[in-house]
């Protein structure tokens, strides 16, 4: 199987989280679970990034301290564990852990597009 290239995983975590954290805006947590539409839009959003750090390459994983396993395990939650996924989660997980690894995919986004390598 080839490996799929960082570049890609990163731009669709990228893009993921720029919509999950777009669509919560300026809603109060309430205000984003009453929302059913933009509420598992959000958990959508979640899942690609969920599944989008699974497929970057370790050594990229390695330059960051991120609980790498617990976001890629998210994911099965998000997909087989539903009933299991409540609005306090997934706001938390949009205002407080999404930042920091949009700010770390910014990052590493931006030297491979210096290196050349995007």
């Amino acid at each position: 199987m080839a490996t799929y290239p960082a570049h890609l995983a990163l731009a669709e975590i990228q893009e993921a989280i720029q919509h999950a954290l777009e669509w919560v805006g300026t809603l109060t947590a309430d205000e984003l679970q009453a929302d059913d539409m933009r509420y598992h839009a959000v958990v959508r959003c979640l899942e690609i990034v969920s599944e989008g750090t699974r497929r970057l390459p370790q050594e990229l994983k390695d330059r960051h301290d991120l609980p790498w396993t617990n976001i890629a395990d998210a994911g099965n939650n998000y997909r087989h564990a539903y009933h299991r996924v409540s609005g306090p989660i997934v706001w938390s997980t949009v205002t407080k852990s999404l930042p920091p690894l949009l700010k770390i995919v910014n990052q590493e986004l931006a030297a491979m597009t210096d290196d050349g390598n995007a």
